[in-house]
């Protein structure tokens, strides 16, 4: 779960820095993501790495999401 939160983080702080994004909508787009996301248990690198690859892909669809709104 740390990889994602840091993952859509990244994502989310980018389109706010790029104006598609407002301030809290850093932080709704993080909590969605990793609502989203299912956590294993003792996960290895390779899992560790998808995760991250998962919640960018998410957390860049959750941006527009909220950019339309």
């Amino acid at each position: 779960l740390p990889a994602v939160m840091n993952a859509a983080n990244e994502v989310a702080v980018a389109a706010f820095l790029d104006l598609r994004l407002s301030f809290t909508g850093i932080a709704r787009v993080v909590e969605q993501t990793m609502a989203a996301h299912k956590t294993q248990s003792r996960p290895d690198l390779g899992q560790i790495a998808a995760a991250d690859t998962w919640a960018r892909a998410t957390a860049k669809i959750k941006v527009e999401q909220l950019a339309k709104i």
